[in-house]
């Protein structure tokens, strides 16, 4: 039997399912509440609403925290990953061990697993029933470039996630970058001259 429960994020009303065995699934949010709870129970159609359990309440503050730029480690929260393929799995347990703040490209993630296609990776993060907790946002392209994103949102959502935990990416200008990076440069010795 899953149960679920909506709760509030600073992005929004996210929704999260349960088992006894675990968390099943978790849900982003949509425009709003009730869009979220739609596409929970689309995913999830026999599921009741219901107020949760203490292990699920201290995922849903985990979760919370998060989204709220807190950096949580959430690889503690015990997930129910019976239906989902064995190769996905061991995806997803590469990705928790990925900290706040942090990004692993899908090709790191293959190279760990021994899998030769990448794309392989994305196919299974694509698939991912508990965004947030299994961090897929944090997983980027080649070059630090986003990727894709499943979510509601698409990339949009993804970026968010990253600057609400300052993860940097070789796609993000960095301070250097901005403005055409430095008005001077530095002259042997050390003493500078202006680019102007």
């Amino acid at each position: 039997m899953v149960s679920f429960s909506l709760f509030d994020t600073a992005i929004g009303c996210c929704a999260i399912a349960w088992s006894e065995r675990g968390v099943v699934g978790v849900q982003l949010p949509g425009r709003d509440a009730a869009a979220t709870r739609v596409a929970l129970v689309r995913r999830y159609p026999d599921a009741h609403a219901a107020a949760p359990p203490d292990e699920v309440a201290s995922a849903i503050d985990g979760i919370v925290a998060s989204i709220a730029g807190e950096r949580r480690d959430l690889a503690d929260i015990v997930l129910d990953l019976d239906g989902v393929q064995e190769f996905n799995r061991r995806v997803y347990a590469v990705a928790r061990t990925i900290k706040p703040g942090a990004t692993l490209t899908y090709g790191a993630i293959a190279a760990q697993l021994g899998e030769p296609d990448a794309r392989r990776v994305g196919e299974a993060m694509g698939r991912n029933p508990c965004p947030i907790i299994v961090p897929c946002h944090r997983v980027v392209a080649a070059g630090g470039k986003f990727g894709g994103f499943s979510a509601p949102g698409g990339v949009a959502t993804k970026r968010r996630l990253l600057a609400i935990e300052a993860a940097q990416t070789e796609a993000e200008p960095t301070l250097f970058d901005r403005h055409g990076g430095l008005n001077f440069e530095l002259r042997p010795g050390g003493t500078k001259t202006s680019r102007a």
